[in-house]
């Protein structure tokens, strides 16, 4: 094969997987706009009562898991440690996202684990369970560019629904198993009234796939570290 026939089957290959990525991404907005408001069941672990205490009813549920071979406390810590923007795929979604909607990127210097990194954004902490829980929220509207987020009281949040706005709860939760533990994922989202869930419909079913694929490339991370911390504390 020579070198022109080389470089036109690579290029007729990278066109082929562009085409794929495009038709699968569209192919997930269009299903994430037909499902939206049919919540699926909570992940296996079954629901979680801190996040029904904040949020029992919502139009939005994404859960993931992970089996870590290491003790809870452990997960845990290297969950709320882990660098999110370390990732060069979280980069790509947040700047994807950024040039689409024509929003400047955010130049502030923020901390790097996810922990501090939420609480710099504006989420608020609603229940911390040393060991095996933590639980985020915030009142937003995302549909907006220059999107920030908003800290609610724990006692307000269930109640809020003033007009305009949409809810976001999600966690980090943790639960012992065999060997190490099961690291879960879990948000659910809730808007305030009919308009606000018509724009936060079509807004999420633009971001939908990136947001996942945040969370999916983040469990390897956070089971690496966990479990490399465990190697080191069984010493």
């Amino acid at each position: 094969m020579t070198t022109t026939e080389r470089v036109t089957s690579t290029a007729k290959w990278a066109g082929a997987a562009v085409g794929i990525a495009v038709v699968s991404y569209a192919a997930t907005v269009a299903t994430t706009w037909v499902r939206y408001g049919r919540a699926a069941a909570p992940a296996a672990g079954g629901r979680d009562a801190l996040l029904d205490r904040f949020m029992p009813t919502y139009e939005v549920i994404v859960s993931h898991q992970v089996h870590v071979a290491a003790p809870p406390d452990i997960t845990l810590g290297a969950a709320k440690d882990h660098d999110l923007f370390g990732s060069a795929v979280t980069r790509g979604v947040v700047r994807t996202r950024e040039l689409v909607m024509r929003v400047r990127p955010d130049d502030r210097v923020r901390p790097r684990t996810l922990l501090a990194l939420m609480k710099s954004l504006g989420w608020g902490v609603l229940a911390d369970v040393p060991g095996r829980e933590v639980v985020f929220g915030a009142i937003t509207q995302p549909w907006k560019g220059d999107v920030t987020f908003d800290a609610v009281p724990p006692a307000d949040f269930a109640a809020f629904a003033k007009p305009g706005y949409v809810k976001i709860v999600w966690n980090l939760r943790v639960e012992p198993t065999a060997g190490g533990s099961i690291l879960g994922l879990e948000t659910r989202v809730a808007t305030t009234d009919p308009i606000s869930r018509e724009k936060f419909r079509r807004y999420w079913a633009f971001v939908a796939p990136g947001s996942v694929l945040i969370r999916l490339v983040s469990f390897g991370p956070i089971k690496r570290e966990a479990e490399r911390r465990a190697r080191l504390v069984a010493r």
